[in-house]
């Protein structure tokens, strides 16, 4: 038993031992050392295919999943049925979902600022 307990011991302590000698380490090197615009300009094309995606999903109509108009009609249909509880759960989603729209409105316009920038500058290329 007692040599068990030593054991036990002597492997928590090199277990925290490698833990505060490997902890200053990674803090030291997560640091940033630039301000990623290689990345960005580099994902930059993905990223607005993604918000134009987005934004024609939400401006579809009712047949379209995840679209404005169909939370709509489900707003209505849970009114008509007498669903008060899911009227309101559906009207607090449509209202988040509509500000979703001008919030990719204006994304959509600082990647274009972005697109710009990235023309200019050319990080990618080389920097």
């Amino acid at each position: 038993m007692r040599i068990n307990r030593t054991v036990a011991a002597a492997g928590v302590l090199a277990l925290a031992g490698a833990v505060l000698a490997a902890g200053p380490a990674q803090a030291a090197g997560g640091a940033p050392k630039g301000d990623g615009a290689k990345a960005i300009c580099k994902r930059l094309p993905k990223t607005e295919e993604r918000v134009d995606k987005a934004l024609a999903r939400l401006h579809g109509d009712a047949s379209v999943n995840g679209s404005i108009a169909r939370l709509e009609q489900r707003v209505d249909s849970a009114h008509k049925a007498g669903h008060s509880e899911i009227e309101k759960y559906l009207n607090d989603r449509l209202t988040v979902r509509r500000s979703l729209v001008s919030t990719l409105d204006t994304r959509k316009a600082d990647l274009k600022s972005v697109a710009d920038w990235c023309a200019k500058n050319a990080p990618a290329a080389g920097k």
